[in-house]
C-alpha cells in the first residue's frame, strides 16, 4: 500500500505576528536556535519587557507551522538562560532583561522650557507652554477637569452599549450620529436661543477642526482674508493661518468689537467671540449687535466662537449672534469648556450656500468623528446630566474666580482686573518696567504657568497676563498669584473688576 508524502511547508508563506516571525529567515535545521535567538533579541531591545507574556507553544508552533517541539525547544533555552520562567496557566513569561540593554533615545522636546517666551509666537507656541515643566499652570481655557461627571458618563455608555446594534458600529453619517445632532440642537435651542434642524449640525473635532474646515470652504468662495478680534485669541489666528488664511485685526473696547473699524477694513468676514470675548471678557453691546447685523446684511459673513458663553456667574444670558442671522453667521462650539478638552467633540453650522461644502469637507478630512462619544453626550444631554453638570461647574468656578480675585488683590494692588463676570480666566494689565512677556518668563523660571496678554494682541497695548482659575483649587491659585507678585515686585495702585 502506497503512503503519500505530507508537501514541504512552503517558508515564503510562514509566518507569526508575534515579533513579524518569518519562516523564511530561518536556516534549514536550526528552526529552534533561530527562534530562540529572535526571543533574546525582543528582550534585549524591549519589545518583550519584562513580565510580557509569551504565545502558548502550541498557538506560535501553529502560526509557523513547524512541530511544537521547536518551539518548546527554544522557550527552554531562554528559561535555561533566565530570562523566562513557566507559570502554568499564567503561560510563560519575561522576567529578566540583560543586563545592560541598548538605551532608548529619549524623545525631543518640543521646546526647551527655556525658550518658550524667547521663541517667536509660531504655531508651536502653545505646545511649548503645555510641555513646559511648572509646578502651577494657570493657563485659560480650561475647565475643572477633576469634576468630569465620570459616574454618569459611565452610566451613559453603559446604557448606550445596551441598546446599540452591530451596525451602528460600522462607518457613519460624516455630519455626525443623529442622536447626537439631534441632542446638540435641542442644547442650542434651551441653551443659546438657537433654533437649528439636526440635519444642518455638522459635528467636528472642536473648534479648532471647525475653523480649518471654514477656512478650506472659505477660500474656495474667494475669501482669503478674514478680520478678527485684536486682542484676540492668538490660537485661532494661528489656525487660520495654517490654512493660508490671513487676519486683519479689529479693535476691541469696553462694548466689543468695533464694528465701524470692521467696516473700513473692507473685510468679508470677521471672527468674533460676542458672548464673552477672549480674552478681555467683554460683551458685544446691544448696539454693536445692531451695527454688526447691518454689516452682516450689506454682505458680510460672522464666524461666531461660542466657546465658553454657558460660564456666566454675575450678568444675565446673552443669546448667540447665530439666533439673530442664521443665514449670515456661521457658529462654532464644543464640549471642550463644559467638559472636557480631550473629547475633542463640537458642532458647527453654517449658512445653508455653505453646508454641503463643508460636509464634504469633514468627510475629506476623517470621514467624520467617533460615534460612540457622541451618543454618549447625546444621552447626557437629553437627560439633564449635562445641565446638571454645569449647575455644578458654575458654582465651583464662580468659588475659584473669587479665590483668584482675591489673591489678585492681596499681592498684586496694583493690578486692574478684567472679565471677571464669566468664563473660565481673567485678564489682569498693570504697570511694569518690564514687558509681560518676560513676566511670564519669569514666573514660569518660578514655576508657575500663564500667558501673556500681548501674545494675543496685533497692536502695542498696556501689559498683562491671561490667568485661568477654573481648573486648580483655591489653595494653588493663591500660591500662583503670590508668586505673580514677588515677579512684579511687591504692591502698587489699587485697581479693581472691570
Amino acid at each position: 500500500m502506497s503512503r503519500s508524502k505530507t508537501p514541504p511547508v512552503d517558508r515564503s508563506t510562514t509566518g507569526a505576528d508575534f515579533l513579524q516571525l518569518n519562516l523564511a529567515d530561518a536556516p534549514p535545521g536550526g528552526l529552534s536556535e533561530w527562534l530562540a535567538d529572535r526571543l533574546r533579541q525582543a528582550v534585549s531591545d524591549g519589545n518583550l519587557p519584562v513580565g510580557s507574556r509569551l504565545p502558548a507553544t502550541r498557538v506560535l508552533a501553529a502560526e509557523l507551522r513547524v512541530s511544537r517541539g521547536v518551539v518548546t525547544e527554544a522557550y527552554q533555552r531562554l528559561t535555561e538562560d533566565g530570562q523566562v520562567v513557566g507559570r502554568g496557566r499564567a503561560g510563560t513569561v519575561v522576567v529578566a532583561a540583560p543586563a545592560a540593554p541598548p538605551a532608548r533615545p529619549a524623545p525631543a522636546p518640543i521646546a526647551p522650557p527655556g525658550d518658550v517666551f524667547t521663541a517667536p509666537t509660531g504655531t508651536g507656541v502653545f505646545e511649548a507652554l503645555r510641555s513646559a515643566p511648572a509646578r502651577i499652570d494657570l493657563s485659560p481655557g480650561v475647565p475643572d477637569l477633576a469634576a468630569f461627571p465620570r459616574t454618569a458618563w459611565l452610566r451613559a455608555e453603559r446604557a448606550v452599549l445596551g441598546t446599540l446594534s452591530a451596525a451602528d458600529l460600522g462607518y457613519g453619517d460624516p455630519r455626525g450620529a443623529p442622536a447626537f445632532r439631534l441632542a446638540v440642537a435641542n442644547w442650542l435651542a434651551r441653551n443659546r436661543g438657537v433654533r437649528a434642524d439636526p440635519d444642518e449640525v455638522v459635528v467636528v473635532a472642536g473648534v479648532a477642526q471647525a475653523l480649518a474646515l471654514l477656512a478650506r470652504v472659505l477660500r474656495g468662495d474667494g475669501v482669503d482674508r478674514v478680520a478678527v478680534e485684536d486682542p484676540g485669541s492668538l490660537g485661532a489666528r494661528q489656525q487660520l493661518a495654517n490654512w493660508h488664511v490671513g487676519v486683519d485685526p479689529v479693535p476691541v473696547d469696553a462694548r466689543g468689537v468695533r464694528v465701524d473699524e470692521l467696516r473700513a477694513s473692507g473685510a468679508a468676514a470677521v471672527l468674533l467671540t460676542p458672548a464673552h470675548q477672549f480674552p478681555t471678557g467683554v460683551v458685544l453691546d446691544g448696539r454693536r449687535r445692531r451695527e454688526l447685523v447691518r454689516w452682516a446684511d450689506e454682505g458680510g459673513l460672522v464666524i461666531e466662537d461660542d466657546y465658553d458663553a454657558e460660564h456666566r456667574y454675575d450678568r444675565p444670558p446673552v443669546p448667540a449672534l447665530r439666533s439673530l442671522r442664521a443665514d449670515r453667521v456661521c457658529y462654532a462650539g464644543s464640549v471642550s469648556k463644559l467638559l472636557a478638552p480631550a473629547l475633542r467633540t463640537g458642532w458647527l453650522l453654517v449658512p445653508r450656500r455653505y453646508h454641503e461644502a463643508v460636509v464634504a469637507a469633514k468627510r475629506d478630512t476623517d470621514l467624520g468623528n467617533a460615534v460612540l462619544p457622541q451618543l454618549v453626550l447625546a444621552h447626557l444631554m437629553e437627560s439633564g446630566e449635562l445641565e446638571r453638570q454645569l449647575r455644578l461647574l458654575r458654582r465651583r468656578h464662580r468659588a475659584r474666580r473669587d479665590a483668584m480675585i482675591t489673591a489678585l488683590h492681596r499681592h498684586l494692588p496694583g493690578a486692574r482686573v478684567h472679565g471677571a463676570a464669566a468664563g473660565l480666566h481673567l485678564v489682569v494689565t498693570f504697570e511694569t518696567g518690564a514687558g509681560d512677556v518676560e513676566v511670564a518668563a519669569a514666573a514660569l523660571a518660578r514655576g508657575v504657568k500663564v500667558q501673556p496678554l500681548s501674545w494675543h494682541r496685533h497692536r502695542e497695548g498696556e501689559p498683562g497676563l491671561v490667568l485661568g482659575y477654573a481648573a486648580n483649587t483655591a489653595g494653588v491659585i493663591e500660591e500662583g498669584v503670590s508668586v505673580l507678585g514677588e515677579v512684579l515686585g511687591g504692591p502698587g495702585r489699587r485697581g479693581g473688576r472691570s
